[in-house]
């Protein structure tokens, strides 16, 4: 799966128009609540926490236009409580945003 920078913003545009100040507050916004969502999938304690988390940060990926993070965050929705290497690729994946 390609990595697409412009996605994110392109998703934005196409939603809010050409303003570039609402689109880097809607950005950052995004940036924000995807890194509490990392926050919230590395301290669920069970697997309701866990996959909850997950598919929370999927969607959120999904409503921006985010495809490689919503792919990692579909795969954490699956892979084992407080798995290590899914946590290091939700990071990485949220890191490149």
């Amino acid at each position: 799966m390609a990595y697409d920078p412009g996605a994110i913003d392109a998703t934005l545009a196409a939603a809010v128009g050409d303003d570039p100040a609402l689109i880097a507050e809607l950005r950052l916004a995004f940036l924000e609540g995807a890194k509490a969502a990392v926050t919230t999938l590395t301290r669920a304690e069970n697997g309701t926490a866990w996959i909850d988390a997950a598919l929370r940060l999927k969607g959120l990926a999904a409503s921006f236009g985010a495809v490689r993070l919503m792919a990692v965050a579909g795969d954490a929705a699956i892979a084992p409580v407080g798995d290590v290497e899914t946590l290091r690729k939700v990071r990485r994946a949220v890191e490149r945003l």
